[in-house]
């Protein structure tokens, strides 16, 4: 998302920089890009900081673009160390209380009290989606006036490009089998298990194939998870994969099972694919996503039946790609970069009024922002 980002923004604003704490990335390493990427040649974000704070010292650039927490938090204190006047903004995809649910209470408040000391002295803060900036809020206990949501840059050109490559796959295009796809790192945030498990309600009713995209530390548990339910001659555990986007076109139904998510960008490229989809209802994103449930089913978290009946559903009735398409409009490059570049570059009216209902509201009040911009190179 953020090269995505990158590239989007310095269409409409140049010169913009990558600033990398690790250039060691399956990401990076197959980057091409025409936005630069200086490394800061360390091995921890906190360990950072000096050599951020000398950046801004003497690069001076206008804004400062941080994602993830413990980056937010380093950019705050560079700053501080500076003593520039270079506009800080954080980025939060992730919702954050649910990421650390099953920590210590001890190591939940270590987390959440840096954000209260060094959120509120940035710039602005972007929630990747309504769910994730209402967290935010109640995890510091206050309103924060600076924060604002803008979807993530998911749509892009590049996306139903890659997704017309040829792929050599003898499940891929299988007309007697449907095809479900799961896709994400192999962790416990993404609940595979939970898939799988599904995925042997649903066999017993229609015989099916299952292909997990993504690498992580818990596939050597599925693998013996899928073993021991007699699944291992019909779920493909294909690894990191460059390039998804074919598979993701051609399956049946993409299943999102996660526990937790921000805005959960594989769910909104398959959609934007026109592939049905279905996805557990989880904080936060799928709901806003899914409009409430009005465009694919919404089901529990980690209830392997309610999956696997939705999945039946779909199969049996899927929905219009069309309208897939339409409820994912508002995640294109473009849309995201203009709407980053304007509370970057703090201009007036940028920022969304996030006090409004629940997001269980299925989309409604959604918040606007003044897209309206500065000419590049300004």
């Amino acid at each position: 998302m953020l090269l995505n980002l990158a590239e989007g923004l310095q269409s409409l604003y140049d010169p913009v920089n990558i600033l990398a704490v690790k250039t060691r990335s399956r990401f990076l390493n197959g980057l091409e890009t025409s936005v630069p990427l200086r490394s800061l040649g360390v091995n921890h974000t906190l360990q950072s900081i000096p050599r951020l704070a000398l950046y801004l010292k003497k690069v001076r650039p206008v804004a400062l673009l941080a994602a993830k927490d413990r980056a937010n938090q380093a950019a705050v204190i560079a700053r501080a160390l500076a003593k520039t006047s270079t506009r800080i903004v954080l980025r939060l995809g992730t919702t954050t209380s649910a990421a650390i649910a099953h920590k210590s209470r001890l190591h939940q408040a270590a987390w959440a009290l840096p954000m209260r000391v060094f959120y509120p002295k940035a710039d602005a803060v972007v929630a990747v989606s309504r769910g994730v900036a209402h967290d935010l809020e109640r995890l510091l206990k206050r309103p924060l006036p600076s924060l604002t949501v803008i979807p993530n840059p998911v749509i892009t050109p590049k996306l139903f490009t890659q997704a017309e490559q040829p792929i050599n796959h003898p499940w891929v295009d299988d007309p007697r089998r449907p095809l479900l796809m799961g896709m994400g790192r192999l962790t416990r945030q993404k609940d595979f298990p939970t898939l799988l498990q599904a995925f042997h309600i649903v066999r017993k009713t229609i015989p099916c194939r299952l292909i997990l995209l993504g690498e992580g530390s818990h596939r050597p548990a599925l693998e013996r998870l899928a073993q021991n339910l007699g699944l291992s001659d019909d779920v493909f555990f294909a690894g990191f994969v460059p390039n998804p986007y074919p598979y993701l076109k051609r399956a049946s139904v993409f299943v999102l099972s996660s526990i937790w998510e921000g805005s959960p960008n594989a769910l909104t490229e398959a959609m934007a694919l026109g592939t049905p989809v279905v996805a557990t209802d989880c904080p936060s994103g799928p709901r806003e996503i899914l409009r409430g449930g009005e465009v694919a089913p919404l089901v529990p978290m980690q209830d392997p039946e309610a999956l696997a009946q939705a999945v039946l559903k779909v199969l049996e009735n899927p929905p219009e790609s069309e309208r897939l398409r339409e409820a994912v409009a508002e995640y294109t490059l473009e849309a995201s970069a203009r709407r980053y570049l304007d509370v970057l570059l703090g201009r007036p009216g940028s920022f969304c009024d996030i006090q409004m209902p629940d997001p269980s509201e299925n989309g409604e009040n959604t918040p606007r922002c003044s897209q309206e911009l500065l000419p590049k190179g300004r």
